[in-house]
C-alpha cells in the first residue's frame, strides 16, 4: 500500500516517532477520513519498512514507562520517499465512493426505499460537512496545522460541497 508507506514515510521525514506517536498523528489530522488507514496497519507498517531497510529505530524508556521503538529515516527511506511522492502524484486521481454502490442499484428497490436510501446518503454527507466545519474552525489559525494539512482540509470540503449537491439533483430525479 504505497499511500500509507508514504504517510509513515512522511512523518518520519520531519521527526523521529513512534508506531503510537505515528497513529496518534494519523488520529489528530483525520487521515483516515481520506486515505484508508487503520491503527494496526500502522503498526505492521513500521515493521515492515524497517524489515525492508528504509526505517531504523532505537529503543527508548521514558520515566516509568515501558520501552518503546522510535523509527527513523534511513537514506534508502528518505530515496523511496521521494520516489513514492513522485509516482503517486503522477497516477490518475481516482474518487472511490462506497455509497455509489448503493446509487447503481437503485432502480431495483421500491421508490420509497430508492427515497430511503438517498435521504441516508444525505444525513451523511450533513455528517461529513458538519465535522469538516467543525475542524476547518478548530484548525484554521492553529499553527502547528501546516498550510498543507489545510489544504486537504478545503479539498474534503469542496468534495462534500460538491456531492451534497448531486445528491440533491439525484433526488429531484428518483423522488
Amino acid at each position: 500500500m504505497a499511500a500509507i508507506d508514504l504517510i509513515v514515510l512522511g512523518m518520519l521525514k520531519k521527526q523521529p516517532l513512534s508506531a503510537y506517536d505515528i497513529q496518534k498523528l494519523v488520529e489528530y489530522r483525520n487521515i483516515s477520513k481520506w486515505v484508508k488507514i487503520s491503527t494496526p496497519s500502522i503498526y505492521k507498517k513500521v515493521i515492515q519498512l524497517e524489515e525492508k531497510g528504509l526505517l531504523q529505530s532505537v529503543s527508548v524508556r521514558e520515566n516509568n514507562m515501558p520501552e518503546k521503538a522510535v523509527y527513523s529515516l534511513t537514506a534508502r527511506g528518505e530515496q523511496e520517499f521521494e520516489r513514492l511522492m513522485r509516482e503517486l502524484a503522477a497516477q490518475p486521481i481516482r474518487i472511490f465512493l462506497d455509497f455509489n454502490a448503493v446509487i447503481v442499484n437503485l432502480d431495483s428497490l421500491p421508490p420509497e426505499m430508492q427515497s430511503a436510501c438517498i435521504d441516508s446518503i444525505e444525513i451523511q454527507i450533513k455528517e461529513l460537512k458538519s465535522y469538516l466545519e467543525k475542524n476547518l474552525r478548530e484548525k484554521e489559525n492553529a499553527p502547528e496545522v501546516p498550510e498543507t494539512g489545510m489544504a486537504v482540509l478545503r479539498q474534503q470540503m469542496a468534495l462534500a460541497d460538491a456531492i451534497e449537491n448531486w445528491a440533491a439533483s439525484l433526488k429531484d430525479k428518483f423522488v
